[in-house]
């Protein structure tokens, strides 16, 4: 079934929706959960919030592109898990790797002003995104947005190990340094 099909079932507030979306896009979104949370019993929790989101928010939004829209979904709330389980009252202490490093190019927001300027900052990485090669690009996505591991993304494109972490690394650089011409304060 399309993606066009599948948001029209939302429309009309269908069940078959769910159903047609688990199977088309369940693995997809319980590899995203998963990169980010290291546990199968998680990610199949967080796939489950993902349907229940897609569900709520389907009537106010028509998305062109179910993918894209349901992995974001998805990630936010494996990232809000994440969160909850690093609670120090829980005794967390997990990090997500590929979430620390890039730490090193992004001031984390503690204040409303610094939040309204994340947006602005997040504009100004796409378009760094978009001066990039494409397997760049790719390499940069899938560690940082998809948390995808090394050689998963090695594998993928057809790449060392190493250049991947390379790549990743030079990518950092030149991405710290394009937001400080841009006036972003790391």
């Amino acid at each position: 079934m399309d993606d066009q099909a599948i948001v029209a079932l939302y429309w009309a507030r269908d069940e078959q929706a769910i159903g047609e979306t688990a199977a088309k896009f369940g693995a997809y979104c319980r590899k995203i959960a998963d990169n980010i949370l290291n546990s199968a019993h998680d990610a199949e929790e967080c796939e489950n919030d993902t349907w229940l989101a897609a569900w709520n928010s389907m009537p106010d939004n028509r998305p062109a592109r179910l993918a894209p829209y349901l992995g974001r979904i998805t990630r936010n709330l494996a990232l809000d898990r994440l969160d909850g389980s690093r609670a120090q009252k829980r005794g967390g202490g997990q990090s997500c790797a590929p979430l620390d490093e890039l730490a090193e190019c992004l001031a984390a927001p503690d204040r409303v002003e610094d939040a309204f300027d994340a947006a602005e900052t997040g504009r100004l990485i796409s378009d760094f995104l978009r001066t990039l090669p494409a397997q760049t690009r790719t390499i940069f996505l899938r560690r940082y947005w998809y948390c995808d591991a090394t050689a998963d993304i090695a594998a993928r494109c057809g790449v060392t190990e190493t250049k991947v972490r390379v790549t990743l690394h030079r990518t950092r650089g030149k991405l710290a340094a394009y937001l400080q011409e841009k006036g972003v304060s790391l």
